[in-house]
């Protein structure tokens, strides 16, 4: 029979066959171990002490008139918001699988813009921020050369060449289906397509609303802004749209696994990018500072390299760059310890930018309104059955291909978002960061094609 004393627990040694009293352990005191548990607790990567830390600053700061668009400033504000509004998305049922966390750090300060809920230093400083240090295009540089660099050769070659015929196909299906629903909404063929279903994968609004507009005036011979007013709101809501459909392949690709390669485009070859998701805790004696940095600057140099081939030739600088880094990964050139560097780099930025740059878009380059405007019945049924369209064949031509549907349709959605800030919102949503250099292909050429095809087209049927 066992005893308990007062001041343990008894238990049965076998080997003596007599009761020994084991200490009751002594409760860890709060500091240091308690309050390190409370440094644990995060939002998205943000300490819960450092973030009621931050939130003081910055109203502080924002009362006495300090907020400026210097580096760290703008990382504090951008990180406390984006991440803020990330974890409302990710805490939501149901919503939460389909991508509302990129959603909501998109929309969200979109939204407090509009309704000018956001003290007016901050939204200043974020814009000028956003647009002058062209942050953006630094993300898509750190991701694209970093998710090159760590794919397997034969993939990339294979996948680089395949990814053109559902893009292609699931372009000229999803152009008829869309202009066919708005014709039977009531829309008129000639509306629908050259006003809805094209500004959709024209390639976002920069490098597709604006060429588009600028187009349309030329041969319409109207002002450039009311075609611009036009084609904006099938832009953000098409992206939109992308994103919740890109949000639920996610969570189908979790329920049906044969589905889905996890951002690899298709089978075979080992994708070096699955390594990165190891624990960091049981690599950090093997991190190569230096290679990571190199890394990083090789990737800069890219883009700059993108930059230059895009005043000598006029190839966009995000495509040029995607190009160049896929010469460099097979040729060789870049060697085995920096890809180790990219791959660190491209997780590095995936984890601690993404939410914060989606935030920086979301104030400085989504328009609340033009989103609204959309937002009529016929309008939207047309716009989802666009992209809908566009997504299924695109996973229905890369299944009968031997691609993974789930990996090629969310390629295919990439065609439909805002440009390189909609590839961002929709990979996020789909977590599939990996697929970032043929959602730059189906963004940056599948739109200049389209462009440029519709405006021949318009210019023909005149």
């Amino acid at each position: 029979m066992l005893d308990k004393s007062q001041s343990g627990t008894a238990v049965w040694n076998e080997r003596t066959a007599t009761d020994v009293t084991v200490e009751a352990p002594t409760p860890a005191p709060f500091w240091p171990t308690g309050w390190w548990r409370v440094m644990d607790y995060k939002i998205g990567i943000i300490s819960l002490p450092i973030f009621a830390i931050l939130v003081g600053l910055l109203a502080i700061l924002t009362m006495e008139g300090q907020i400026k668009p210097d580096a760290p400033t703008m990382i504090a504000v951008l990180v406390l918001g984006g991440f803020s509004c990330a974890e409302l998305g990710k805490r939501l049922p149901v919503l939460r699988n389909v991508g509302a966390a990129a959603i909501f750090a998109t929309f969200i300060p979109s939204a407090l813009v509009y309704y000018k809920l956001l003290p007016g230093p901050i939204e200043k400083s974020i814009v000028e921020f956003t647009k002058f240090t062209n942050f953006l295009y630094i993300y898509i540089a750190a991701i694209i050369v970093g998710s090159i660099l760590g794919m397997d050769r034969n993939v990339l070659i294979k996948g680089f060449l395949k990814i053109f015929v559902p893009l292609g196909v699931g372009s000229i299906a999803a152009g008829a289906v869309g202009t066919l629903v708005g014709m039977l909404l009531g829309l008129g063929a000639y509306k629908t397509f050259f006003f809805i279903v094209v500004p959709i994968m024209a390639g976002g609004v920069g490098e597709g609303a604006i060429p588009l507009s600028i187009g349309y005036s030329a041969i319409l011979g109207q002002p450039q802004g009311d075609f611009f007013a036009m084609v904006l709101p099938p832009v953000m809501l098409g992206s939109l749209t992308a994103i919740l459909f890109s949000g639920m392949l996610n969570y189908v690709g979790k329920k049906y696994p044969h589905l889905t390669g996890e951002g690899r485009l298709q089978p075979g070859g080992a994708d070096v990018l699955e390594s990165a998701s190891t624990d960091a805790h049981d690599r950090v004696s093997t991190i190569d500072i230096p290679a990571i940095a190199g890394a990083g600057l090789t990737a800069i140099v890219l883009y700059l390299l993108g930059v230059m081939l895009n005043h000598l030739i006029g190839l966009p600088a995000p495509v040029a760059m995607l190009f160049l880094a896929v010469a460099a990964k097979l040729s060789s050139a870049v060697s085995p310890r920096l890809q180790s560097g990219g791959l660190i780099v491209f997780r590095f930025v995936q984890i601690g930018m993404t939410y914060p740059l989606l935030f920086a878009i979301g104030v400085a380059m989504t328009p609340w309104a033009k989103l609204m405007s959309a937002f009529t019945v016929p309008n939207l049924i047309t716009i989802v059955a666009t992209v809908f369209t566009l997504m299924a064949t695109g996973a229905l031509v890369g299944r009968l291909m031997g691609m993974y549907p789930i990996e090629t349709a969310i390629v295919n959605a990439c065609h439909s978002g805002q440009g390189g800030t909609g590839d961002v919102a929709i990979l996020t949503a789909a977590d599939r960061m990996q697929l970032m250099p043929f959602a730059q292909i189906a963004t940056r050429i599948g739109g200049a094609i389209t462009v440029t095809a519709v405006l021949v087209l318009l210019r023909w049927t005149i």
